[in-house]
């Protein structure tokens, strides 16, 4: 896996103030950009193949919109249009930064022993793997029965607002509970209102996997352009988004 090194330009915007205009601009992608987007397809303990499962939600409107987001608001140059691996696709070592998404549905993750050994070997080479919206105690349990035998030997950790990766390139209080667009305005599912960042750390100290419990980066990156979505959020997951990308490039 390459070591990139990145110069990267700061813009000042107000919580208040979209990221990104409601219009495309294809001149910011690159056909040979630095960054890609990999979504993880998975298998769920109740089923979900390529054409199903919870793998898919926000599929590909959030990926593109992000990616629209990086090339805006950062110099990283990215690809336009998302990639999907699985976890035992050699493909994974030529990119540095993999998401997944309600990994707690559906009975939580099938992961094959092929799975589990790539995507170890993947982690402990310099990878990143960013996973997001599940919500609540019960869905956590069913994620991390399976999850848990990647690495049984080491700890999760819950990071707070001081830890480095919340200010790699914006200044964040911490994780952010952003809602899903389906749930009350401004809450939520099932209620909760508080979310948490959990990791897991390879023996340099350095974040191989982050946990976004209690919060949905990707319903702020597909409903980017919804006017009945909160602004505030859909910033809170492009800043989120891109401090992770950030740190995933330059760890």
């Amino acid at each position: 896996m390459k070591h990139i090194l990145l110069l990267i330009a700061v813009f000042v915007i107000s919580p208040a103030t979209p990221l990104l205009a409601q219009v495309d601009q294809p001149d910011l992608y690159d056909s040979a950009g630095e960054f890609a987007f990999v979504r993880i397809r998975y298998d769920s303990y109740y089923g979900g193949g390529f054409y199903g499962g919870t793998w898919l939600t926000d599929f590909p409107a959030a990926d593109e919109n992000f990616l629209r987001g990086v090339a805006r608001l950062t110099n990283v140059r990215v690809m336009s249009k998302p990639i999907v691996l699985r976890f035992d696709d050699e493909e994974i070592f030529d990119y540095p930064f993999l998401y997944a998404l309600e990994m707690g549905r559906n009975g939580g993750l099938s992961l094959s022993p092929r799975e589990i050994d790539n995507l170890r070997e993947y982690l402990l080479r310099g990878g990143f793997l960013l996973i997001d919206d599940f919500w609540g105690q019960r869905q956590w349990d069913a994620f991390y029965s399976d999850f848990s035998r990647i690495f049984p030997d080491r700890q999760l950790i819950e990071l707070n607002s001081s830890h480095e990766i919340f200010h790699t390139f914006y200044d964040i209080d911490g994780p952010q509970m952003i809602p899903g667009r389906g749930g009350i305005r401004g809450r939520g599912q099932a209620g909760i209102d508080v979310a948490s960042n959990h990791v897991i750390l390879d023996d340099d100290g350095r974040i191989m996997v982050l946990i976004n419990w209690n919060s949905d980066m990707g319903d702020g990156w597909e409903h980017t352009y919804d006017p009945w979505y909160p602004t505030q959020y859909a910033n809170s997951a492009y800043q989120l988004g891109i401090n992770y990308l950030i740190y995933s490039l330059t760890h």
